[in-house]
């Protein structure tokens, strides 16, 4: 039980930071042609990067009963990379919601020079290979942060995230 319970909170480990709102918003710039000046004004606001996470710690807290179970949680810390200089840091809990089928509330804060901004998803396992994850706010530059966060596992211990900027 102790190993299925690992690779569950594995997966959604994997998915989670970032976690950083597991739902994803209409696309940040238009494709369209529109001419307007308010589409202008939004493009203008739009900001998307790209950050790695590699992980400093991970912990497994079994809260309720033995073995997985709604309460239980996995805590992680990653450092956060851009163009491989380390910028910030990034925290995620991931609360087990339901066990079969499984479900996680994960809740992350980035943190970078210029502010932090929160994330959030709610996780149904199996994972897929990507999730997008919600920002739900920030402070400093991020204090008006909305859009989301896409996350990619690139193994057992780092991920990528693309940052999708609405300020």
């Amino acid at each position: 039980m102790k190993i299925n319970k690992l690779r569950y909170l594995s997966a959604a480990a994997g998915i989670a930071t970032v976690v950083a709102g597991g739902v994803a918003i209409a696309p940040l710039a238009s494709a369209g042609t529109s001419t307007s000046a308010s589409a202008h004004v939004v493009d203008q606001r739009a900001k998307t990067f790209e950050l790695v996470g590699k992980q400093t710690s991970i912990e497994d807290l079994d809260l309720g009963r033995a073995g997985i179970s709604p309460g239980d949680q996995r805590v992680i810390h990653e450092d956060l990379y851009r163009d491989g200089e380390k910028v910030g840091d990034h925290s995620v809990v991931c609360t087990y919601t339901r066990v079969n089928p499984a479900a996680l509330q994960c809740l992350g804060t980035f943190s970078l020079p210029e502010g932090q901004f929160a994330a959030q998803a709610l996780l149904h396992l199996p994972a897929p290979s990507y999730v997008d994850v919600g920002i739900t706010g920030g402070s400093g530059d991020y204090r008006n942060a909305r859009g989301f966060v896409r996350t990619v596992p690139a193994g057992d211990t780092e991920r990528h995230f693309t940052v999708h900027l609405k300020r």
